[in-house]
């Protein structure tokens, strides 16, 4: 497994491939985050974690040109193993069908996967958002309330409304 932290408009993400693809995403990649998140990854896959920007320059290419909006969809080869179950199936359904400058409701995303109309379906796919392990490259960002709402977001709020800014669907903040 490779690791890597990219510089981005949104903070440091950590960034973590394995030989599969891209296996991790972290928001607010600080020392004590990255250390921490780098060892529970190794014990986590079973392969020990090494610094390697070079390998990972194709993911950190992407990320680069996404910020700059020169990308609105990513080309990665996706590593699922973080992503189980239901999650799996949702954040797929995500990641297929939601391009950019677009949004779905937590409801309909869960009709997608055919889970129904009950509120506890659009509750299981909230907390398949905020489990994504590849937040930004499946983007969980672009999911919101059926009514509207900004809905939550495991990077934080203000993380949301800036990459639906970027990507056109919120204006830019003032300041």
């Amino acid at each position: 497994m490779a690791w890597t932290v990219v510089d981005a408009p949104i903070g440091p993400l950590l960034v973590a491939g394995t030989r599969q693809g891209l296996v991790l995403v972290g928001f607010r990649a600080g020392p004590e985050y990255v250390e921490r998140t780098v060892a529970a990854l190794g014990r986590r896959l079973g392969a020990p974690a090494v610094a390697d920007a070079d390998r990972l320059a194709p993911v950190t290419d992407q990320l680069a040109a996404y910020f700059d909006g020169r990308l609105r969809a990513f080309d990665l080869p996706l590593d699922w193993s973080l992503a189980t179950g239901f999650n799996r199936r949702v954040l797929r359904e995500l990641a297929a069908s939601v391009p950019y400058g677009t949004v779905v409701g937590y409801q309909d995303l869960a009709d997608r996967v055919g889970e129904g109309r009950e509120a506890l379906a659009a509750r299981a796919v909230g907390s398949a958002m905020g489990a994504n392990p590849l937040p930004v490259v499946v983007p969980c960002h672009r999911v919101i309330e059926s009514g509207g709402g900004i809905g939550g977001f495991g990077g934080g709020l203000e993380i949301k409304r800036q990459l639906l800014a970027l990507e056109g669907v919120l204006p830019a903040p003032l300041f």
